[in-house]
């Protein structure tokens, strides 16, 4: 029965607030009854209304954490998130090449929700070249697509041409959430290694309590993936868990609250082949 319970990890930075990075990670986990574990890569203070201060952590700690996760711990999936800059990438490049722990999403986090910068512009290249070879499936937002690609993306056409672009990247799986577009909906376009794609629409909530989603989202696929879910369903079940997560919202703080993690999936998703 050693290390028979499904294992996970995320390399991501700290949310003293609790409402993203690691601590949303470790929640989701939780609530989808895989055991979570952590890798820190920087610390922040940070509460709703944004992050008041980040303080990365050496390189060698860093290390060390790897190394002791790997010599006990069966992990089965990984995510990362925030990775603060060039010389963290570089270090988590270097362990994930090092150890294996299972299939990799990638996060791409660059801005928290309240517009202060988690990556620096000199590690965007590193992430590109080193980090997205390394992903099974990678989950930017639109911003954070347009950085990768270099050009902007206005219509579910440029969606569409972008994951293509990310996927000759080196990245097998492409999920280009569609939240920061306008309208009615949210889309989201998925586009798999197989050339295989679908949309994901669900009905746009009005709230601004939406800080950790992109977090929330990721550490799901995370989670199914650990359980041996296929990579299509993974991604599927966590649209539905994090629209859930919106949709039943909480109310805490005074700026961009947090999801719901102990919401149900929701069924106000539409899968459009």
């Amino acid at each position: 029965m050693e290390n028979s319970t499904p294992q996970v990890v995320t390399i991501a930075g700290s949310d003293s607030g609790g409402g993203a990075g690691i601590q949303a990670d470790l929640k989701t986990f939780q609530a989808r009854h895989v055991f979570g574990m952590s890798i820190v890569i920087a610390l922040t203070a940070q509460n709703t209304l944004g992050v008041q201060a980040s303080y990365p952590i050496p390189c060698s700690f860093i290390d060390a954490q790897f190394a002791s996760l790997a010599a006990d711990f069966a992990i089965k999936a990984s995510k990362t998130g925030m990775l603060a800059d060039s010389e963290h990438v570089a270090a988590v490049v270097k362990n994930l090449q090092t150890y294996d722990f299972g299939p990799l999403v990638v996060d791409p986090v660059m801005i928290a929700k309240g517009g202060h910068p988690l990556l620096t512009e000199d590690a965007i290249q590193l992430i590109k070249e080193e980090l997205l070879p390394l992903a099974t499936i990678v989950t930017p937002n639109l911003p954070e697509a347009e950085v990768l690609v270099g050009y902007e993306i206005e219509t579910e056409a440029d969606m569409q041409r972008a994951a293509r672009d990310l996927q000759h990247l080196g990245v097998q799986h492409v999920v280009m959430k569609g939240g920061h577009k306008a309208g009615d909906e949210s889309a989201d376009y998925v586009l798999l290694a197989d050339q295989t794609d679908f949309w994901l629409r669900t009905p746009r909530i009005a709230t601004k309590n939406t800080h950790g989603t992109g977090d929330t989202f990721s550490s799901c696929i995370v989670a199914e993936l650990a359980k041996g879910v296929p990579v299509k369903e993974a991604i599927i079940t966590a649209k539905k868990f994090i629209q859930g997560a919106i949709q039943e919202g909480i109310f805490v703080g005074h700026g961009h609250g947090p999801t719901n993690h102990w919401a149900n999936l929701s069924e106000d998703v539409r899968v459009e082949e």
